[in-house]
């Protein structure tokens, strides 16, 4: 029994049409008859054809049509942060006119710690460029892999350098407007709740001193250090609201020491401050004022809405989207650099007397 593919020749035969009739049948480039399209597709289905074989396609564009993401953390992780989500609904959006898809991928670092690397990697996956997310000390090295195959590649939130297109936020800037906010209710014994500092991800006090190489968690510490430079910092381990709930826990611990404000960066950091505060007896924002960073929809805060600085997340991945379209189709990509917005919710007041 024969096992070979069936070819649009093949169908074309079957059908009795000539093989560019059949070809424009499943292109879609051409109008036919809506009689001729019915004799085509039924030889094609009788003969088990499906469609032009996308390896053959790929070969004469030169291209796989496959844009790889690239995240310096687990991706179970990675998904359970909504901003993470709403960028990827961009990103895909952004290349889907050029006919390119995405494939998520390890790091170079993760390639290596691997024991038993399954599956395609940033160094062996036929990609025809490469987003990297979150710009940081893994993602680094990531990129020197990328630019050593002469692939396109764009990064989001994070400098690499001249030459690569960049996506940024005025995470800096923007972090300093909620702290002046709470400068400007009387705060003075305030608290930050950072994101991961690095690939360690261990959680807990810092240094003034400390060493950052995750440019988002550096630029927004930066930010609320320029308006409370003196404020004691914990370090979360990841951007989610059990994580929040942790660094309030010890925030809140010794009543002699509560700060009457809480910086965190990020809105589910923010949730989860929020609960550790009830739990404490703290009511917010009468004892404690929260806020939070990303403008996301936080399920159970109700009846709060944070006081947060609200970013454009799905336009920042349609920008890394459109800038790759660019590079494949030859044109010059843009760098952007979006503004958030500030938003003043019912989680801040004034400090208490």
């Amino acid at each position: 029994m024969s096992t070979r593919r069936a070819t649009i020749s093949d169908v074309a035969r079957e059908a009795g049409v000539a093989a560019s009739t059949a070809s424009v049948v499943f292109s879609g480039k051409t109008a036919v008859s809506q009689a001729t399209r019915e004799k085509v597709l039924a030889a094609a289905e009788r003969l088990g054809y499906t469609g032009p074989d996308p390896r053959a396609a790929s070969l004469r564009r030169g291209r796989s049509g496959i844009v790889g993401v690239v995240f310096d953390e687990r991706l179970g992780v990675a998904f359970l942060d909504p901003v993470t989500r709403l960028m990827m609904d961009g990103l895909s959006e952004a290349v889907s006119p050029i006919g390119a898809g995405l494939l998520l991928l390890r790091t170079a670092a993760g390639e290596a710690e691997a024991t038993t690397p399954e599956g395609p990697t940033l160094t062996t996956a036929p990609i025809d460029a490469a987003v990297l997310v979150g710009y940081s000390g893994r993602l680094r090295e990531s990129l020197a892999t990328v630019v050593a195959r002469g692939i396109p590649v764009v990064v989001i939130e994070g400098d690499a350098g001249e030459g690569i297109p960049r996506i940024l936020l005025d995470n800096r800037e923007a972090q300093a407007q909620a702290a002046e906010h709470l400068r400007r209710l009387g705060h003075e014994t305030v608290s930050i709740v950072t994101l991961p500092l690095d690939k360690q991800r261990r959680r807990g006090w810092i240094a003034s001193d400390a060493e950052i190489s995750i440019d988002v968690t550096r630029d927004r510490l930066q930010g609320a250090r320029d308006v409370y430079p003196d404020a004691p910092v914990y370090a979360a381990a990841a951007s989610s609201i059990d994580e929040g709930y942790a660094a309030g826990r010890v925030l809140f611990a010794d009543p002699n020491r509560r700060p009457t404000a809480v910086i965190a960066q990020s809105d589910l950091l923010a949730a989860g401050v929020i609960r550790a505060a009830e739990d404490a007896g703290l009511r917010v924002p009468d004892d404690v004022s929260i806020t939070g960073f990303d403008g996301v929809v936080v399920d159970g805060l109700a009846p709060y809405q944070l006081t947060t600085l609200v970013q454009a997340s799905t336009e920042k991945g349609r920008a890394a989207g459109e800038a790759i379209a660019a590079m494949l189709q030859g044109r010059d990509p843009a760098s952007i650099r979006f503004t958030c917005t500030f938003r003043d919710g019912n989680t801040t007041g004034p400090a208490p007397r």
